[in-house]
């Protein structure tokens, strides 16, 4: 079985390297994440690093390049490995946890979010600058 695992990772952390993710691994990140939402539109793709549909919803998201524009900054949150960092998001944003669940921050203030399937409906081009 742990073959299996070990396979599953090296098959996504090289399609994470051709999305230009940056991890979100503390609360000092999530900080400046706020802030630089007030210059560039930031999103934070929440993800259950255990979860099927977490993973194809992710990976669907990452294969379409199109729906990226290139005035925003991507920001991925493994919600396991960081769940303070997960709860913060929740609390500050004042949205329901969700997982998978796609997150756009512009001027401090959430103005998208979706999670599961309906991230693919999410038009990142309506909230560049």
């Amino acid at each position: 079985m742990g073959l299996f695992f070990n396979r599953k990772k090296k098959e996504i952390k090289p399609e994470r390297l051709n999305f230009p993710w940056q991890d979100l691994t503390t609360l000092d990140m999530l900080e400046g994440i706020v802030e630089a939402s007030h210059s560039r539109p930031q999103v934070i793709f929440k993800h259950s690093t255990s979860c099927g549909i977490s993973r194809m919803v992710k990976l669907n998201f990452e294969s379409d390049f199109s729906r990226i524009p290139n005035d925003m900054d991507f920001h991925y949150l493994d919600l396991f490995s960081y769940r303070p960092v997960s709860n913060t998001v929740s609390d500050i944003f004042r949205i329901k946890h969700e997982s998978p669940q796609l997150i756009v921050v512009k001027n401090g203030e959430v103005v998208a979010h979706a999670s599961h399937d309906r991230i693919m409906d999410v038009n990142l081009w309506d909230y560049k600058n």
